[in-house]
């Protein structure tokens, strides 16, 4: 028996999140931050953040056996970090560093506003496979990693360390899962090349779970180039075509991927798998080959009561939680993805993920009297 349903590594933060006023909404970014202006808000909450946190708490939430495998910096956020993650057992993976501080990350998000994140990476940037507990990793029945944009060390090289790191571990027997982050053009991560890059890491995960936003940028940055000059103020994802959502699928699923989930906000979710086989042969994971083997699924978004929202920081990590959950239960391929934009809507509600969050149970019963369609892509 494996020790660990979900070992996850990778960025680990924790968010700054001032929360605005909730009888006022705003048009554009341009029209809160005016030079001279006061802005009151509500208060300002530090919560933990980044992959390893966000979907290690909704994981645990589900009642999953997991392991974060995280850096966090020998300072106050850092302790603050470590004595929460301690609150819910979970914090035996997190080391400490003298070399750099706690990744901190700033999330402006207004209601009315796409959300803004100002970032510093901290001791992310010293991350490396050097803090990968390969061990451990192999008692487990998928290892989940994110987000490398965010990684300086895994980008070194193009990316050669985080492919690796890939092979080795699935070489193990175990799923390999990965979650990515929108990419700073200003940053080092600005100035690589990604499609290459994705080349090289794409035949070593069995699991891929960016957001819309994130493949185009990654996979087609010429037409994600395209899509941001013609659209602003958050709505480009509602622009682009399934055609084009098909045709990168398609292009990541040729790489190697045999599983896709693509995350599109108010959209809802996109699910494009190629053969899972070997998924079955090679690891611990029993999943439903009539159910999963070359579909391509389209769920809907849940309605959200905008009077219970709170934020949507986290909300596609949780989803990425459910997902995997769903898929280590051996559900078919329909309802994991229902899970997931169940999830992903119900972390909005959510001012701590795992006090907050429902709970499985919860989500099943409300999957059960929901109306949310899951469309085969085939029909539109």
């Amino acid at each position: 028996m494996e020790k660990y349903d979900v070992v996850i590594a990778g960025y680990t933060c924790v968010d700054l999140i001032p929360e605005f006023k909730k009888n006022t909404s705003y048009t554009s970014i341009s029209n809160i931050f005016i030079p001279g202006r006061l802005i009151e808000i509500d208060r300002v909450s530090f919560v933990l953040g980044g992959v390893v946190a966000n979907t290690g708490l909704a994981l645990k939430k589900f009642n999953r056996k997991v392991y974060l495998n995280g850096l966090v910096g020998n300072d106050v956020v850092g302790k603050m970090a470590k004595e929460w993650l301690e609150e819910y057992n979970i914090s035996e993976g997190i080391q400490t560093t003298e070399i750099a501080g706690t990744a901190i990350s700033i999330v402006i998000a207004p209601p009315g506003v796409d959300r803004i994140f100002l970032e510093s990476s901290g001791c992310n940037q010293i991350f490396d496979t050097s803090f990968i507990k390969f061990d451990i990793i192999s008692q487990s029945r998928i290892f989940h990693f994110g987000y490398p944009p965010l990684l300086t060390q895994f980008l070194l090289h193009s990316g050669s360390q985080l492919a690796e790191m890939f092979s080795s571990i699935q070489k193990m027997g175990v799923v390999t899962s990965l979650d990515f982050s929108i990419i700073d053009p200003q940053s080092e991560s600005g100035k690589i090349n990604w499609p290459e890059v994705m080349k090289k890491i794409l035949p070593n995960i069995d699991i891929f779970v960016p957001s819309l936003e994130e493949v185009l940028q990654i996979m087609t940055p010429l037409k994600y180039a395209e899509f941001q000059d013609s659209f602003k103020n958050g709505e480009l994802i509602n622009e682009v075509p399934v055609s084009l959502i098909k045709e990168i699928g398609k292009l990541i699923i040729d790489s190697g991927v045999k599983i896709l989930l693509i995350k599109a906000g108010e959209r809802g979710a996109f699910l494009i798998t190629g053969d899972v086989s070997s998924i079955n042969e090679n690891t611990a994971i029993n999943l439903q080959i009539e159910s999963w083997n070359f579909r391509e699924f389209w769920c809907k978004a849940y309605s959200v009561d905008e009077t219970k929202t709170i934020n949507s920081n986290g909300a596609g990590d949780t989803a990425v939680a459910a997902f995997l959950s769903a898929i280590l239960d051996g559900h078919c391929a329909e309802s994991a993805l229902k899970y997931a934009a169940l999830a992903g809507r119900n972390n909005l509600y959510c001012q701590n993920i795992f006090t907050d969050l429902s709970d499985w149970q919860e989500m099943t019963k409300e999957i059960e009297l929901s109306s949310v369609e899951v469309v085969c892509l085939e029909a539109i």
